[in-house]
């Protein structure tokens, strides 16, 4: 087979639906858009969130107080029980989750924080930015060690 043999299967491309050629389309004279009004003129229509006239959501809804949404810290979530992976004594850090597909993200927000769901069962020495008070008791209680980085 020659890459100019390659056609598409029967059903893959659908044909442009033309508008505006002849009343005997179904589709013609005002083109699916009505009679007269605002949205049959060219660029007709109106904005992104205009509600005819009514107080629109954006100005119902208060505006006051602070969220800490924008500035707070964002980690990439890793549970214990996925650093069974790993062979008993390795340092187990950013690089190492990676390379294992655990956490594979080409950047690594504010770091990893491992949590404590699941078990574990090697004795690793884990090197991360933040752990949960039940991972740390579990990597601990297994032999390993915890390090924030």
């Amino acid at each position: 087979m020659k890459i100019n043999e390659l056609k598409a299967s029967p059903g893959d491309r659908q044909t442009a639906f033309r508008k505006g050629r002849g009343v005997g389309t179904g589709n013609g004279k005002t083109s699916g858009r009505g009679h007269k009004g605002q949205n049959a003129r060219a660029g007709g229509g109106v904005r992104p969130g205009f509600e005819g006239g009514q107080m629109p959501l954006y100005r119902r809804l208060p505006k006051r107080g602070f969220n800490h949404k924008r500035f707070a810290l964002a980690y990439i979530e890793v549970n214990l029980s996925s650093l069974n992976k790993f062979d008993d004594g390795t340092v187990v850090d950013v690089a190492a989750i990676n390379a294992a597909g655990i956490a594979n993200v080409p950047k690594v927000n504010d770091g990893i924080k491992i949590l404590g769901n699941g078990e574990l069962t090697k004795k690793l020495t884990v090197k991360a930015s933040a752990f949960t008070a039940s991972a740390k008791e579990k990597i601990e209680k297994a032999g390993g060690s915890v390090e924030e980085v």
